[in-house]
C-alpha cells in the first residue's frame, strides 16, 4: 500500500460482511487482536498506512480500542462520547434491547469524557449499533 494509505480497522467480522462488494480498506481484529492480525497491521504501519478504529462500546471494547490506538496512533473512529451518547439514544428510540455494563470501568486514552459517559448511561453497545454510521464513512 502507498504511504498515507488510510486503513478502518473494525472489531467485529458483522462489519466486513456488511461491506462486501464496497472494496473498502478495512481490517478486522474479529474480537483481541491476534498476532496475524497484528503481523499484518505492522506491516502496513511499517509502509506508512494510517488508521482509523472502531470497536465495541464496552469495557473489553474500550481496552482494545486503547491498544490498537496506542500501538498504531490510530485515530478514534465514531469512537467518543458524543458518539456513544448518539448511539444509546437510538438504541433506546428503537427500543433495542439493552446490555448493563459490567466489569471495571477502563479510561479511553483518547476521549477522557467517554468512560463517565457510558458509566452514566450504562449500557454496552456492540459495534452493529453503529453498523450504519461505519458503511456510510466506509463510502
Amino acid at each position: 500500500m502507498p504511504p498515507g494509505t488510510r486503513i478502518h480497522v473494525c472489531e467485529n467480522p458483522r462489519v466486513i460482511e456488511a461491506d462486501a462488494g464496497r472494496q473498502a480498506l478495512l481490517v478486522c481484529t474479529s474480537g483481541s487482536a491476534t498476532t496475524v492480525v497484528l503481523s499484518l497491521l505492522d506491516t502496513l504501519a511499517a509502509s506508512g498506512c494510517t488508521f482509523a478504529y472502531h470497536g465495541d462500546f464496552d469495557w473489553p471494547g474500550i481496552a482494545l480500542a486503547n491498544r490498537i490506538t496506542q500501538r498504531y496512533a490510530a485515530e478514534p473512529w465514531r469512537m467518543r462520547a458524543a458518539d456513544y451518547e448518539y448511539l444509546a439514544s437510538c438504541a433506546q428510540v428503537r427500543d433495542t434491547p439493552t446490555i448493563p455494563l459490567t466489569a471495571p470501568p477502563a479510561e479511553a486514552t483518547w476521549d477522557p469524557e467517554l468512560a463517565p459517559t457510558m458509566t452514566s448511561v450504562g449500557i454496552a453497545l456492540h459495534e452493529e449499533a453503529a453498523l450504519d454510521l461505519l458503511l456510510e464513512d466506509l463510502g
